[in-house]
């Protein structure tokens, strides 16, 4: 979708139609409505007055203020997302639908992304949405493993993370079974990543992957940052499109609210209300 026209676009829009069509009313049909009733007897004026309030200004006075929350909301507070992929499991799950903490790196204006309130930076370990920089109209969602200034290293060999050459300590979980429509992760190695001042689980290829066998290495720029997937031979991250520039972030992953997955039998009651780490 272009994003000139998302949601929060969208919403504008529809604000600012049923906002004009309020005032229009207000300042130009509604004292010619009070000059008729003025000079119309009592009943006359109550009959005149339940007939001639059009329909859709009675809408947009009704509708304006629920834009406006909902905008609001989703702009400066919290916005639900819905994970489409396996790229981060297993901390999230095909059918999850997420809570994304809008105000966490800053209070941007909707559709603009112009940030007008320093608030916060991301940091390691973060689970963040993020406008992807080759399609900024698409969000992706990934976990922030360096930051700027960040010396990063990746051995697709062994599947080991450094950060500023120091290895970054991985321990092994056990066989992954997976569910639903991530089934098909079954059999990959699950291991507990322990990166400073925050842990979180991984999904890898026992097995040396045969595209590379070397490291790779990236010096984060200032006010960018570095993200891996979870799922780190399932996904499309960092090491293949580079780095997130600040002004692309929405905010921090923090809540699974529901999950609903057809081929794991439709709601997942277990996930509801999970905090994601």
């Amino acid at each position: 979708m272009n994003l000139n026209w998302d949601l929060a676009t969208i919403l504008v829009l529809l604000m600012l139609a049923s906002g004009l069509i309020w005032l229009f009313d207000k300042f130009f049909l509604a004292p010619r409505r009070a000059i008729v009733k003025a000079g119309l007897s009592a009943n006359e004026a109550e009959r005149f007055q339940a007939v001639q309030i059009p329909f859709i200004v009675d809408l947009a006075r009704s509708l304006f203020p629920v834009f406006l929350i909902v905008l609001a909301l989703r702009s400066f507070l919290v916005e639900p997302f819905r994970i489409p992929s396996g790229s981060m499991m297993p901390t999230l799950l095909i059918g999850d639908f997420i809570l994304v903490n809008k105000f966490r790196y800053g209070i941007r204006l909707p559709v603009a992304n112009i940030k007008i309130i320093d608030i916060g930076k991301p940091q390691r370990g973060d689970v963040v949405v993020f406008r992807y920089p080759e399609d900024p109209s698409i969000p992706f969602i990934k976990r922030v493993v360096g930051l700027p200034g960040d010396k990063i290293e990746y051995n697709s060999a062994n599947k080991m993370l450094y950060i500023n050459n120091e290895p970054v300590t991985q321990t092994v979980v056990g066989r992954y079974i997976g569910v639903g429509a991530g089934s098909d992760m079954t059999g990959r190695e699950q291991r507990t990543e322990y990166l400073p001042d925050a842990e979180h689980a991984i999904l890898v290829k026992p097995e040396k992957s045969p595209h590379a066998q070397k490291n790779y290495q990236w010096t984060i720029p200032a006010a960018e940052y570095f993200v891996l997937g979870d799922s780190r031979d399932n996904s499309r991250d960092s090491r293949f499109w580079g780095t997130v520039p600040e002004e692309n972030l929405i905010g921090k992953a923090f809540f699974i609210w529901m999950n609903w997955d057809l081929k794991n039998g439709g709601i997942s009651w277990q996930r509801l209300g999970t905090p994601i780490q």
